[in-house]
Formats: structure tokens, sequence, C-alpha cells
């Protein structure tokens, strides 16, 4: 019997609104799922974009209100100026994204989904979370600001440099996908994400029919670089609403930066997720789902 790809078909949304950031970048927010479930407030990884995880929060949508969003630069919004592109900028448009999902679709409690530099985004805020009723982070790049190891070092310089060293412009979607299926970090996800992705994270050109990153690969590594210098400012023994976060598995080999065990850290409830990589979300779709469900019962989160 042939081995049949999955097609995965990103839904329209409800809504989708346009805001305005303090700087004039524009950010596109996208409304799905269930206006009157709980409301979740989704983002991404770096370079990546929020519809690419859509095998995850389409398991989410009949039961949640959810709002997604691209970090500035990235998935559905325009290019803007390099300079601008780092973790303060995307802690500021997270207050504004916020203030805006209030006003445009009612205020309500807010569950916040998270994943990598979005996580580090949200931990990074001065509000330290105190906008949401909880969240769960799927494997941020953080630790306790006197334990980053040498290792830490070693791989943001090593995953920056290759980032600088990818592919950035292909002729076709296959020919993206082509180059995925021989990835070592796509090689968990499953069927039907190496076209989610290219389709997700590449934009044609009208001029010659080509595709780009979406999110340019310079503006990727400038994240990457600078990531320890943020890290080294998140305070997790004072967070302000209930967290989870789920990391990948650490005895496997790591696709972007080492996972940290933070099952130490009191105000933190800390687990991993078993054969998964930092892509756990593109990878155990089901798995990650149930956790988020398991921790929103447990809080009292699951009744609008």
């Amino acid at each position: 019997m042939a081995n049949t790809q999955r097609v995965w078909e990103v839904p329209e949304p409800r809504a989708i609104l346009a805001v305005e950031m303090n700087d004039g970048t524009i950010i596109y927010l996208r409304r799905h799922g269930n206006p009157k479930g709980p409301r979740m407030v989704l983002s991404h990884g770096n370079g990546l974009a929020s519809d690419l995880y859509y095998p995850f929060w389409s398991l989410l949508v009949d039961d949640f209100d959810l709002i997604l969003y691209d970090l500035r630069n990235h998935g559905w919004n325009p290019v803007g100026s390099q300079m601008d592109h780092h973790l303060p900028s995307f802690v500021d448009d997270q207050h504004r994204i916020l203030e805006t999902i209030d006003r445009e679709f009612g205020a309500k409690p807010k569950i916040g989904i998270f994943h990598s530099i979005s996580a580090l985004t949200t931990l990074l805020s001065d509000t330290r979370g105190s906008e949401f009723a909880a969240c769960i982070l799927f494997d941020p790049p953080v630790c306790k600001a006197n334990e980053i190891p040498e290792e830490f070092d070693e791989a943001t310089r090593r995953c920056a440099q290759m980032t600088l060293n990818r592919t950035d412009q292909f002729d076709s979607i296959e020919e993206c996908v082509d180059i995925l299926r021989y990835l070592p970090p796509f090689s968990r996800v499953v069927s039907g994400v190496h076209e989610l992705y290219a389709k997700t994270t590449l934009r044609q050109s009208a001029n010659d029919g080509t595709y780009a990153l979406r999110c340019p690969r310079e503006y990727e590594a400038q994240i990457i670089s600078y990531a320890k210098i943020f890290i080294v400012f998140v305070d997790l023994d004072s967070l302000q609403c209930p967290m989870k976060v789920l990391g990948a598995d650490p005895v496997l080999p790591y696709s972007f930066l080492p996972s940290f065990n933070l099952s130490h850290i009191s105000t933190l409830d800390y687990d991993f997720l078993p054969n998964a990589t930092h892509f756990l979300q593109l990878e155990q779709p089901h798995e990650c789902v149930a956790v988020v469900r398991e921790f929103l019962e447990h809080h009292n989160l699951l009744d609008p």
C-alpha cells in the first residue's frame, strides 16, 4: 500500500485584524476556533509561523477561542527594519497585542500558548505573565542566570552560523520540501509538516515567482546570537500566573539550543515530553494537547 502523505490546509480565520505596533510595524491577528470557549493566545518559535503549528492547534478549535499572531517580520507580517528585530520589540509587541485582543474581541481571561522565542518573550515581560490566567510554554530557551553552561554558548554560535548559511531562495515549494526531508531536525515531525513548513515560512515573489523566507535568515540569526543576553533577565521565581513548561527530551540530540531541566524551579510546573525534540508540537501534537488540557483542568480553566 502506498504511503499517503497528509495534507494540512489551514482554514480561513473567523477574523483578521491588522494591529499597528508602537513603532508603526504591522502585526496581523487571526481568530480561529470557538468564540464561546476559553480564550487562547498562541505564537511560535524563531523563524517559524503560527500557521505551521496547525497540526497542534487544530485539535483545540472545537473548544477554544484561538487568537494567533506571528512575531514581527514573520509569517503573515511584512518585513521591516532589522534594527528593530530583537526581543525587547517582541515584548513590547506582545503588550500591544494583548491590549488589542481585549479591546477588539472583548475582555476575558487569556491562556498563553507559546513556543521557544515567543515563550521567552512572555518570560521577559515586566508583567511576569500577569495578563494571563495561565501559560503553557513549550521548550523555552531559559535557565537560571548563573547556570548557563559553556555548551549553550557554543550551541548559540553554531546555530546562528548554520542559520546564516541556510538556503533562503527556492524555485518552488517542492524544492524546499525535498531539502527538509533530509534535515535531522525535521525527521520526527508528523506527516505533511514538511509541506506545511514550506507554505507557511516562504513567500512567493511577485517578480519572478521564486520563493524566499518570510523571516530573513539574518533576522533569525540575530535573535539566536543575542539569546544569552536576554535569558539572564528572566526571573523564574517571580511569575504572576500558573505556568506549565513542557520541554524536549533532554537525552535526545537538540535541534535548536539545549533544553534545561527546570524541575528545581518551585514556581514552574515542569515536565518533558519523551522522544520529542524542540519541535515537539509538530512531532507529538496529540500528546502536547493532552498536557495542555490536563494543566488547564487542574487550574479550573476549561470553562469560559
